[in-house]
């Protein structure tokens, strides 16, 4: 009979195994904490939207819509695309959901994958995830700082240090009309040393050529009118509010005229945070808020902030210390031997004994009766403890336990030893 096929994960995609989800799973377990504090609950959006949504809510002239959405017909015949985003999704809910008519703001988050088709490359995945939260009918600037000192909070309590903020504003809808207008003048004589890229966005959305990488480009933007030239009065108030806070709360901040973010939406503050150590690289997340989504999407006109934290990303440059990279131990091995054995007939007192175990919050696993290999699997498990169950042992009530870190070996009373074997796991 010929062998069958040999599958391998998506180009694009991969598989997160143990130990290392568990690193993946305290990350979460300090985003759920820390949101919680500020009051924000989870939302947990459909993978999949009508493509309409993300054209309309994250922009036609932006990449991700323009050339990096998975997108497909369902049976149905709808257009329906994987979410590449989710601020557009939690928007479209507080829409659906009339959320706006609870107190406001409300403040939601979520964790979990969204998928581009773009180039795999180090830490960038077809398929990602992402952590991020959004707040919805708020109250302008301070909205923003109640973004950024989440975020300071959550990084920090994950073990980064030297925080600094990049901070700047793109202006409330008139600013931008007005500084679109402007940049796209400056641009227009010099549009034959511009990229293909860069001319294709003189004509769709010119504050993105701010964000190009290419040193001949951002030569050629040194003396590009500034968006601060633009600013109506409320946009310029509203900048200046946001800064003063951040001197109020010595959170360290630079602005930074040309940062614009690549999504269309965005209107008044936008950020990054970036951390000491990282290297040419070293963008933790980024955000920003927007007037008009809600509105675009059949709400009424509503003030949001939100940021999206690349979590594949996030645990790649987790700093070497932090919590999240502390190993929990593994499962105390149980090895039953004789007439307690599975094979000698002691199957029902072996299960027995896991159920007990885990009654008591005791985390194990049968091991067999592997001799001196039984210890070599206890290391490579990180298990604290080996347990034996004998014919003795069953005979008087009792377990002989090994300690693994101190090689310690004890028989105590059943009920001893369980309790000895729970307290390792509250240590």
């Amino acid at each position: 009979m010929a062998k069958g096929k040999r599958f391998q994960a998506p180009k694009g995609t991969r598989d997160l195994l143990p130990p290392a989800t568990g690193v993946w799973a305290r990350v979460e377990e300090t985003a759920r904490r820390v949101f919680a504090l500020y009051g924000y609950g989870e939302i947990r959006t459909p993978l999949f939207e009508e493509t309409e949504l993300f054209a309309r809510g994250v922009g036609e002239t932006t990449d991700i819509v323009g050339k990096e959405m998975y997108s497909f017909l369902d049976k149905g015949g709808r257009q329906l695309t994987l979410r590449p985003e989710s601020t557009a999704a939690v928007c479209r809910a507080y829409v659906e959901h009339g959320m706006q008519s609870l107190p406001q703001p409300v403040r939601l988050f979520y964790v979990g994958p969204h998928f581009r088709y773009e180039r795999p490359q180090k830490g960038r995945y077809r398929q990602f995830h992402q952590i991020g939260a959004e707040l919805v009918g708020g109250r302008g600037a301070e909205s923003d700082v109640e973004i950024l000192l989440l975020l300071v909070r959550f990084l920090r309590e994950l073990g980064f240090t030297g925080l600094k903020i990049l901070l700047n504003t793109v202006g409330d809808v008139a600013s931008r009309t007005a500084y679109r207008e402007a940049l796209r003048e400056y641009l227009l004589p010099l549009r034959e040393r511009l990229s293909e890229d860069s001319r294709r966005r003189l004509e769709t959305n010119p504050l993105r050529i701010l964000d190009t990488k290419s040193a001949e480009e951002q030569e050629l933007l040194r003396g590009a009118p500034t968006l601060e030239s633009s600013l109506t009065s409320v946009a310029a108030d509203h900048f200046r509010r946001v800064l003063s806070s951040m001197e109020a709360f010595r959170l360290s901040y630079s602005v930074e005229p040309r940062l614009v973010r690549g999504l269309d939406y965005y209107t008044n503050t936008v950020f990054e945070i970036v951390s000491e150590g990282l290297g040419a690289q070293n963008a933790v997340c980024g955000g920003g808020a927007y007037e008009s989504m809600v509105e675009e999407l059949g709400g009424p006109p509503t003030y949001g902030v939100g940021f999206a934290i690349g979590e594949d990303r996030l645990i790649e440059v987790l700093p070497a210390d932090s919590p999240a990279r502390r190993k929990s131990p593994g499962p105390v091995l149980v090895t039953a031997v004789g007439k307690a054995s599975i094979e000698g007939g002691g199957g029902l007192e072996l299960v027995g004994l896991l159920e007990e175990l885990r009654a008591a919050g005791v985390p194990c696993r049968e091991a067999g009766s592997r001799g001196a290999k039984l210890f070599d699997l206890a290391e490579a498990l990180d298990a604290p403890a080996v347990v034996f169950l004998g014919e003795d042992e069953l005979g008087s009530g009792s377990l002989s336990l090994r300690i693994v870190a101190s090689r310690e070996q004890s028989t105590l009373p059943r009920s001893e030893a369980i309790a000895r074997l729970a307290e390792l796991f509250r240590t």
